[in-house]
């Protein structure tokens, strides 16, 4: 998404390049922040809300992906700092940190938001003022004037959109975010090279998928033909109806449901593995031998089960299944899997000891 909608009466090509050459996330958040708070109908709009709503956007990303957004960007410092002084839990709701933060008395959770006041507020406006880019104080004052047609004035507690962006900026909302998470995006990615679906890591899911289907059209068909089958984890027998679904490399780093990395596992152990890697040298094994009996029983018994597409990005053709060795199959799956629990522990994810 590279283009904003057209307007001839605004420099819309100065803000376009406000999200080019970044060196932190902030100016994207911020610029999202600002446009919910107009969706919201607010123009003049306090700093303060603002960088609850930056930190808010962020949250999700930060505490449930470990995300990297680069070395001089300080969200994660921040939001963990947050998530201690003011008890908010990492799954916290947006709206309750929003309002938490604006109304939090806390001393380091103050300085810790105006912190973000002398990274974006007149940064963002330097396209509009480049022969005084980086003079806060001046470009504050030529703000006030919206010079140049600059996006808002700004000064040391608020920011009022220009009267002549205000239109614009409320009728094209959502394209304007969209536009700026999809920059959002590239620039995580750059970051995170090797991380997968950074798209769906930006923001929180209004839920997530339920496992009810690999449970009952794959996992339950395997454990009626072959008998209760035992956890990886545990050795305990698991029988139908008496398992979890579990994602062998955690959810939140592949963010998927694909079949190939649920596995049945013990409910209690399930619930406190959680989000943990699995040690690849100690657990690879036993995964691969449930995952090899339960591609091939439920192939020859249902090959037109749908899940079975999944398996596609390991075996392309599953018709060669059964004349592939046992050590070709499981050199494909090791090919898959061990890349990803690389990289996750490398992104700060816990292995399960």
């Amino acid at each position: 998404m590279n283009n904003l909608p057209a307007d001839k009466s605004l420099p819309i090509h100065i803000l376009s390049s406000c999200f080019k050459n970044t060196i932190a996330t902030y100016k994207f958040y911020w610029f999202i922040s600002i446009i919910e708070s107009i969706e919201k109908g607010n123009y003049i709009i306090d700093k303060q809300s603002l960088f609850a709503r930056m930190v808010a956007n962020a949250w999700y990303t930060v505490n449930y992906f470990n995300l990297s957004f680069g070395v001089q960007d300080q969200f994660q410092n921040a939001i963990k700092l947050i998530i201690e002084v003011e008890g908010l839990a990492i799954d916290e709701k947006k709206d309750r940190i929003v309002q938490k933060l604006i109304s939090s008395d806390i001393r380091q959770t103050i300085k810790t938001l105006r912190h973000f006041d002398g990274e974006v507020p007149y940064c963002f406006l330097s396209p509009w003022f480049i022969s005084i880019k980086g003079n806060k104080q001046d470009i504050y004052k030529s703000s006030q004037l919206f010079t140049n047609d600059c996006l808002y004035a700004v000064d040391e507690r608020s920011i009022i959109i220009n009267p002549k962006w205000s239109t614009y900026l409320t009728k094209n909302s959502g394209i304007l975010k969209a536009f700026c998470y999809w920059h959002l995006c590239l620039y995580v990615q750059k970051r995170n090279p090797n991380v997968p679906n950074i798209a769906n890591k930006l923001f929180k899911p209004p839920h997530r998928n339920s496992l009810l289907k690999p449970r009952k059209e794959f996992w339950d068909i395997v454990i009626k033909q072959t008998g209760p089958i035992k956890c990886i984890y545990t050795k305990n027998s698991l029988h139908i109806n008496e398992y979890a679904i579990d994602h062998f490399v955690p959810f939140a780093f592949v963010s998927h449901d694909m079949i190939w990395n649920l596995i049945p596992a013990d409910k209690i152990f399930n619930y406190s593995k959680s989000d943990k890697l699995p040690v690849f040298d100690r657990y690879f094994d036993d995964y691969f031998d449930l995952q090899e009996l339960a591609l091939k029983t439920v192939f020859n018994s249902s090959p037109k089960n749908k899940l079975l597409q999944d398996y596609l990005t390991i075996l392309p053709d599953l018709s060669l299944l059964n004349s592939l060795s046992k050590e070709d199959l499981k050199n494909r799956f090791t090919d898959n899997i061990h890349p990803l629990i690389t990289i996750a522990g490398n992104n700060g994810f816990e292995y399960m000891y």
